[in-house]
């Protein structure tokens, strides 16, 4: 299915021809589809191996910095994350770069194989504190490591606004929209962080996690990859991408409770995740009308109206 234009097409052959004209090592492999992302196309290749195909050329620049930082990353990290082998370069068969990785074995993170939902939220703080704390190594928030989840909310609020203005149009009947607009100007109005910038994951979402024997194993897709305030990274929903039950989602919740700080921090998070479900889900909802990942991040933008606060105003 086509979420992009000017998509590349690609497909086993494409894959397979790349292969032989620049890993030819890995060329005679058993390679079959493994799904595809927003930003990428992939495929398995034999047992150990994972091929990633950008969709866009938009889309290759997160590839080609998981390339450069990741190696640097991987090597001081205690969880497993993915391991570029090859850098893969742009030819008459893909004219944008790819590459290949160590597959990691894990499962998605559903109802079915999360075992205790406040411990693996007590591993995701884990993982976002150890991240946070490396070095940063020269890197600073500029060029492809600047992305707007690491940044300010306050450049974002043109597109935001108007992406509320959308929201009324399409899903008016279904989300409270007023609600959402001042959760996004509470968040607007708080001081911006004044600590160090640090590493950001910045899609730290279900899908980007995997899980073995029932607790969280390892943190894939870096393509986010941000220098930033570190609030961003408390963005994600938590939970089996909308799947669970409430108790499971508090759980998780509350597993990661320590890494919260007051209420500055909790207005900038909560506009920080309803600004980008409200700038995607309209778009979402016109590709495919009507599909599970439009109806999650409807309940995920009606959930505030549980949790809702008084305006400052009232």
């Amino acid at each position: 299915m086509t979420l992009h234009q000017g998509e590349m097409p690609v497909d086993e052959s494409v894959v397979q021809s790349l292969l032989t004209e620049q890993c030819p090592g890995w060329a005679a492999l058993p390679l079959r589809p493994a799904g595809a992302g927003t930003d990428n196309t992939m495929y398995r290749l034999g047992d150990d191996l994972l091929v990633r195909m950008p969709r866009t050329a938009e889309k290759a620049d997160a590839l080609r910095k998981e390339q450069r930082w990741l190696p640097s990353l991987a090597a001081r990290l205690s969880y497993p994350v993915p391991e570029p082998l090859h850098a893969g370069a742009p030819s008459a068969a893909f004219a944008l770069p790819w590459s290949v990785y160590r597959w990691i074995d894990g499962d998605e993170v559903r109802p079915d194989t999360v075992s205790d939902w406040a411990a693996f939220g007590v591993d995701l703080a884990s993982v976002v504190r150890e991240l946070h704390a490396l070095d940063l190594a020269g890197a600073t928030r500029a060029g492809a490591l600047s992305g707007y989840r690491g940044g300010s909310l306050r450049p974002c609020d043109g597109w935001i606004s108007g992406a509320l203005d959308d929201c009324r149009r399409t899903i008016g009947a279904e989300v409270d929209v007023d609600l959402l607009q001042r959760l996004w100007r509470d968040g607007v109005a708080r001081p911006d962080p004044t600590g160090p910038h640090v590493w950001l994951h910045s899609d730290l979402k279900p899908t980007n996690l995997l899980v073995r024997d029932g607790r969280l194993h390892a943190v894939i897709d870096f393509g986010g990859l941000t220098v930033g305030h570190p609030d961003a990274e408390h963005a994600p929903h938590l939970g089996p991408a909308g799947r669970g039950p409430a108790r499971l989602l508090g759980d998780a919740r509350r597993g990661r409770r320590d890494l919260d700080a007051g209420p500055s921090l909790g207005d900038r998070r909560r506009g920080r995740r309803r600004g980008v479900l409200l700038a995607h889900l309209p778009g979402v909802r016109r590709r495919m009308p009507r599909p599970a990942a439009v109806d999650r991040g409807r309940r995920r933008l009606n959930r505030p109206a549980a949790h809702a606060v008084p305006s400052r105003s009232a």
